[in-house]
């Protein structure tokens, strides 16, 4: 497989990105641009969670493999998102499973507790200065949505995660100075961290790995015609 990379001149330091995760990223190197004939056993395309997370878990298993991005480390949502770790979906996992059965919920479940538990095992591993903390809350501001979060404690328990703590108006003032909510959820496998440091973390590993990594390096055309793989 070919492909044709545009490089361009790098700009500044996270230049046009105004947000407080890249005016607080930790100090990274700057990345070359792509030039000449490159040879790789795999290329991803893209330096965001989802391409690192590749790219990593691959150098890892001892495969050789090019990173080629755009912009810089993160510069897309995956560097400026809120930096959540909030286990499970869009929709909860009783409405995974009645639309599409109790193994699919089963499995999506432990994928999204997994997701979390990979997060932290790289950043344990590698050092990674990210600002992990640990637990997260879920507030109700009325018995309704107080319902809704039991509901949550209660499937999650049912898929294996039953540490999730329901907590009452009093319970709750531990953790919020505040009376506005009628209680609320516990969850110690919730967590927030500082998104684009982590992704510079993980972009540190692959090359300390012997990945390559190459910035400002746009892919325009990919040729998948020569000889395939077997």
């Amino acid at each position: 497989m070919d492909m044709v990379v545009q490089g361009r001149r790098p700009s500044a330091r996270y230049a046009g990105m105004p947000t407080w995760y890249a005016a607080s990223a930790n100090p990274a190197p700057q990345r070359p641009v792509l030039q000449g004939a490159h040879h790789a056993t795999v290329c991803v395309i893209g330096a965001g969670f989802t391409g690192l997370s590749v790219a990593l878990e691959l150098a890892e298993r001892g495969v050789d493999v090019i990173v080629l991005e755009s912009e810089r480390v993160g510069w897309g949502a995956s560097g400026r998102n809120g930096g959540q770790l909030i286990n499970g979906y869009s929709r909860g996992l009783d409405v995974l499973e009645a639309r599409h059965g109790p193994d699919v919920a089963r499995e999506l479940g432990k994928v999204a507790l997994e997701g979390a538990d990979i997060i932290r095992q790289r950043v344990a591993k590698y050092g990674i200065a990210c600002d992990l903390v640990d637990g997260g809350l879920g507030v109700a501001l009325t018995a309704k949505q107080m319902r809704g979060l039991e509901e949550e404690a209660k499937v999650w328990a049912a898929h294996g995660h039953g540490d999730v703590q329901v907590l009452d108006r009093a319970a709750l003032r531990a953790h919020v100075r505040s009376d506005r909510y009628v209680g609320g959820i516990l969850d110690p496998l919730r967590g927030h961290f500082h998104p684009l440091n982590y992704l510079l973390g993980e972009a540190a590993a692959f090359e300390a790995l012997g990945g390559r990594l190459f910035e400002y390096s746009r892919v325009l055309t990919i040729d998948d015609s020569g000889p395939q793989p077997a």
